[in-house]
């Protein structure tokens, strides 16, 4: 999972890039980059690692000039976290230069990968995404739209991309539409692209539209044009997208992410109450909305019983368990004053490796709760993610590994529920169909990979 913004047609476009940067900080954290296209001087990049916050002093910035600009946040899905594999992408051909930001995952990429490599082709990075940067730039077509939809045919996963090439800025989606990405204009006309609107509301840009799944939006001289670049097919956008990943603040997919956790907060108390329960708390941040409309639903008071280090980023996307242990001890403590003697529901939106999860409940435990009744607002996760998520294999998976009872008894609370797949299929705005729910079902839109391990040479985020 990664952040991807764009803006053509503003003066200071690298500025306004990196301010929406900001914005998309929670898609990723191990790397973010920039790069600017100037008709002069040609195209610039700038690329860090860590945060946004730490990577770009003002005088880099200040020299990434020109009216057009885009750039990436990283989450690595697999493959090595090195400044080698931050994005965006930017290589010179023939014709130029080409740059890219995507987010998302290509189930076909090592084939792709060796078929070009055996036609010739030098790849410089291990992520999938410089695939499509070598397919852009074999084609032969010099519009830009049309070589970016050869390129695009084949290509197999989840996609929503960023490209600039000479005076354009192109963004595409792919035809299932797993991720999301939306389109809004500044008050000088630049237009603004990015993966969730509240990068667009940063930047004080109206929101306009959605790209739609296998379109293709052209931004040129202020001009926006579109082409389909790929039939219209069933949609199969990620559901985690509102369980986790977005913020509460976005709309994505064209609805409200608070709207929706709320939505599956009451769903859940109306599955799995709690009886005798005096409270309601989340793991915050992401399970806030959840939890606020599981407490609604369940007439419970809903109270700030764990605290959150905002200085600390989000455990699941670090890219090695050593460190989302560690940020855990570090990320969040318990108000005592809250929960001694309290029979409490501590309200998280997934349990994915659990090791989190058990570490909170020792700690709510250590503040005095009497009873630990935890609920889930999304179903177990029992599946690796082939399109973009950090879990590709079964065995880092606790509800792969182990039955709802017996992951009670690991992470040591005293009842455990989760939201069944029809109530969170039912919940999201637009449900029950058009959503990929596979980690949670096993039900794959595409035939997983003969050979998972494939995808670890290195995943573009």
């Amino acid at each position: 999972m990664c952040g991807i913004f764009g803006v053509s047609g503003h003066p200071d476009a690298a500025a306004i890039v990196h301010l929406g940067l900001y914005s998309l900080q929670h898609r990723g954290q191990e790397s973010a980059g920039i790069v600017a296209v100037d008709k002069e001087t040609g195209a610039r990049a700038l690329r860090s690692m860590g945060l946004v916050s730490e990577g770009f002093a003002d005088t880099e910035l200040q020299q990434l000039t020109g009216t057009i600009a885009i750039g990436h946040t990283r989450y690595s899905t697999a493959g090595t976290s090195t400044i080698g594999n931050a994005q965006p992408v930017l290589a010179r051909f023939r014709g130029g230069h080409i740059s890219l930001a995507h987010n998302g995952n290509l189930t076909n990429a090592a084939e792709l990968r060796e078929s070009l490599e055996n036609d010739g082709s030098i790849f410089s990075s291990t992520m999938d995404s410089e695939v499509i940067v070598h397919r852009l730039a074999k084609s032969a077509h010099s519009d830009s739209a049309t070589a970016l939809a050869e390129a695009l045919t084949g290509v197999e996963g989840a996609y929503s991309i960023l490209v600039t090439m000479g005076d354009t800025m192109i963004a595409a989606r792919d035809p299932r539409g797993w991720r999301p990405l939306a389109m809004g204009r500044m008050d000088n006309g630049a237009v603004v692209i990015a993966s969730e609107t509240c990068a667009l509301d940063i930047v004080s840009a109206t929101y306009e539209r959605d790209i739609e799944p296998g379109e293709i939006v052209i931004v040129r001289d202020g001009q926006v044009t579109s082409r389909r670049f790929a039939e219209p097919t069933r949609l199969y956008r990620c559901v985690f997208e509102y369980v986790y990943f977005a913020r509460p603040d976005s709309r994505i997919f064209g609805a409200s992410v608070d709207r929706a956790r709320r939505a599956l907060g009451r769903r859940l108390a109306v599955e799995s109450p709690a009886p005798g329960a005096d409270l309601v708390f989340a793991v915050p941040d992401s399970s806030n909305s959840a939890a606020l409309g599981f407490a609604d639903e369940a007439n419970l008071p809903y109270e700030l019983a764990l605290i959150r280090n905002h200085y600390i980023g989000r455990t699941f996307i670090q890219p090695t368990q050593a460190g989302r242990d560690a940020k855990v001890r570090v990320k969040y403590n318990a108000v005592r004053e809250l929960l001694d003697g309290k029979s409490v529901v501590m309200v998280d939106d997934s349990i994915v490796r659990g090791t989190t999860t058990r570490g909170l409940v020792s700690m709510i435990r250590a503040a005095g709760a009497r009873e630990v009744h935890m609920r889930v607002s999304s179903p177990p996760v029992t599946g690796p993610c082939y399109y973009g998520i950090d879990t590709p294999t079964r065995e880092e998976l606790i509800a792969a590994n182990m039955d709802v009872s017996e992951i009670a008894n690991h992470i040591g609370v005293d009842s455990l529920a989760y939201l069944s797949l029809e109530g969170m299929l039912g919940a999201v705005p637009d449900g029950p169909d058009g959503f990929c729910h596979a980690c949670f079902s096993g039900d794959y839109p595409t035939p997983p990979p003969a050979d998972p391990n494939k995808l670890r040479f290195g995943c573009g985020c």
